[in-house]
């Protein structure tokens, strides 16, 4: 470093200088203005801060040219319209402690010297006690000029010729087109946040939003879309610390990236990945692959027990308890899936690309629930294990509709109901029941036909099985005792010394499920016992087969162990296409298949119901 002399209070001849304040502000104004869009935000939030019932937003060329922000608020006084220009004035906070409970979008008059250090500015306002409006004139964060005019109350944000004497952010700045996108998003989500304010959105003189005040739904619906709406479905939860309400997207209503997923703090918006993972993992294998959900959340929670402070744009927040937010949101958003009806619908309008038709495995997502004790598995061998293997389902933490309510929705009132336990136990006082279809069919040694009350349904019976043999093995690893069937000849096998650490690090997962496994020496292991659901003599092939596909998961889709074996033994221990059921076996399949906390799909996210009306029936043979 080079040095330099000190002369009254002053260093001379040193590199590291103190910058000009107008050059500071410049700078300063890039962390709050880093676009067009950043400027019409900062003007909205500004606008609605101040209680206005009406605001008009009004942009040409992209927002480069101008940007105009006219609301009917609360204005601003004649003492402080110049003081608002200063850097770090605002009126929102006056302590540190009003930081730790922050009700507001912004500090008033923030973002308005950011603006005007790279902008030229027009301010025109007033308040209900001043007798005209307060008009102040700023270029480049220079002399501001002061006059006066007649308007009605509120405050008007004249911004033209973003970046002027900034020409290396300018030339940065993206096409109009893009630049209108970006500012068009930002006004759609404050507007969203917003229902009770008329919001004007015109560019280069086009009206592109005109929304009336209304009801949140009727803001949602005005907002996005009649035909975007009626893929929602609402949500509503109010906790003692934690309020949620808005909507979620049908499984069929997801997109390829993350632009539909909107999140709202106490009415501001923001990203927070930890509650964007809550509701993605409580999808769970209902999406396509490489989609992500569609959500509309509205949080309410108290400001003490929140930091909106922690980004420049206050973008994001940090919770005081996180995990328990993550925990809310994940069970609340699951709890409203399992009670909606998510059976692919085949109809005339649906394509083997497109419609309702195609579910996809994403990722594996799973929460594990505590150690809990629960019946053994029947130790006698039948395809699907015993006939009411999931009449104790552990909720893993949330709420969840019993096997009854969704056989109900999905076969409609002509069922038999019969005795024994469907879905999850109920309470001593409460008798189990079970829904069961009145005629169940095996087609091509491949698929189950059921007809139910709306029409027609068709089951993948390997999809099925698998989805029943998954939900059984998770099962199986939140008890204690894991019982195998032990095989009457032992089975030897030796792997590579590779294949044999992986072996030895998993093997009690492996036990879980149900086998018992053996090392012999070296690399060779001994298969003694295997799960109920494994034929006589198949141990060694089904191991071998998990093994392969363990491996294979681990390098393209790392999953957790646990997740990962338990899809693995549901595709090999499952039964295939091709396989002939008596109708008992059949109809203990469904049965299981009901049982499940998400029959809609096989862990790997193939669809395992399909559903044709009797309405889409009639009109294929020409009855409508």
């Amino acid at each position: 470093m080079t040095g330099g002399e000190y002369t009254t209070g002053i260093y001379v001849n040193t590199r590291i200088q103190i910058l000009p304040e107008h050059l500071s502000n410049k700078i300063a104004a890039g962390e709050v203005i880093q676009r067009p869009e950043s400027v019409v935000k900062e003007l909205l939030e500004n606008s609605f801060d101040a209680g206005s019932k009406s605001i008009t937003i009004v942009i040409e060329e992209g927002g480069k040219r101008l940007i105009r922000v006219s609301d009917d608020g609360e204005g601003i006084s004649n003492q402080d319209a110049l003081l608002a220009f200063q850097r770090h004035a605002t009126s929102k906070i006056s302590s540190a402690g009003d930081l730790e409970a922050i009700r507001t979008f912004g500090f008033r008059g923030e973002a308005l010297p950011s603006i005007a250090a790279v902008a030229q500015v027009t301010l025109k306002t007033r308040t209900s006690e001043d007798d005209a409006a307060t008009v102040v004139q700023i270029a480049g964060a220079g002399k501001p000029d002061v006059s006066a005019e007649a308007r009605e109350r509120g405050t008007t944000v004249i911004v033209q010729n973003l970046f002027y004497n900034v020409p290396a952010r300018r030339k940065f700045l993206k096409s109009d087109t893009t630049e209108f996108r970006h500012i068009y998003d930002v006004v759609q989500r404050l507007a969203l946040s917003q229902p009770e304010v008329s919001l004007r959105f015109l560019s280069d003189q086009e009206t592109i939003l005109d929304l009336k005040p209304g009801t949140k739904e009727q803001r949602v619906r005005d907002a996005l879309g009649t035909r975007q709406f009626e893929g929602m479905i609402p949500i509503d939860e109010q906790g003692d610390i934690l309020s949620i309400t808005g909507y979620i997207g049908k499984p069929s209503f997801s997109r390829k990236t993350r632009a539909n997923q909107y999140l709202f703090l106490n009415r501001r918006y923001i990203v927070n990945r930890s509650i964007n993972h809550a509701v993605f993992a409580a999808y769970e294998h209902l999406l396509l692959k490489n989609s992500f959900p569609f959500f509309l959340l509205f949080l309410e929670i108290d400001p003490h027990r929140v930091d909106v402070n922690v980004h420049p744009s206050k973008l994001e927040a940090k919770f005081e308890d996180e995990q328990a937010i993550h925990r809310f949101v994940h069970n609340l958003v699951r709890k409203t899936l399992s009670v909606t009806d998510s059976v692919p619908a085949i109809s005339a309008h649906a394509t083997e690309r497109g419609g309702e038709v195609g579910l996809r495995f994403t990722e594996g997502q799973h929460s594990w629930p505590e150690k809990s004790e629960n019946t053994a598995p029947d130790l006698r061998y039948s395809p699907f294990g015993s006939e009411h293997a999931f009449s104790t389902v552990s909720r893993g933490g949330f709420s969840h509709t019993d096997g009854k309510e969704i056989a109900s929705r999905l076969l409609g009132e002509n069922q038999d109901v019969q005795g024994g336990s469907f879905g999850e136990q109920g309470s001593a006082q409460e008798p189990a029941i079970e829904t069961r279809p009145a005629q169940v069919w095996q087609i091509h040694n491949k698929y189950i036909l059921l007809q139910i009350g709306s029409g027609v349904m068709i089951i993948d019976q390997h999809a099925a099985h698998e989805r029943v043999l998954y939900e059984r093995v998770l099962e199986r690893f939140t008890t204690d005792s894991h019982s195998a069937q032990q095989v009457l000849f032992p089975q030897t096998i030796e792997l590579n010394p590779g294949d044999s650490m992986l072996v030895r690090e998993i093997l009690h997962h492996f036990e879980e499920i149900g086998f018992s496994i053996k090392p012999f020496g070296g690399n060779t292991f001994v298969i003694e016992g295997v799960p109920t659901e494994v034929k006589e003599g198949d141990g060694r092939k089904v191991f071998e087969e998990m093994l392969a596909l363990y491996k294979e998961s681990a390098i393209h889709s790392p999953l957790e162990q646990r997740d990962a074996l338990a899809k693995s033994f549901s595709c090999r221990a499952a039964i295939k296409a091709g396989d002939r059921l008596t109708e008992q076996e059949t109809r203990s399949l469904v049965d299981q298949l009901f049982a499940t906390k998400m029959p809609y799909v096989c862990p790997h996210g193939r669809p395992v119901l399909m559903r044709i009306s009797l309405d889409e029936l009639d009109r294929r043979f020409g009855r409508k």
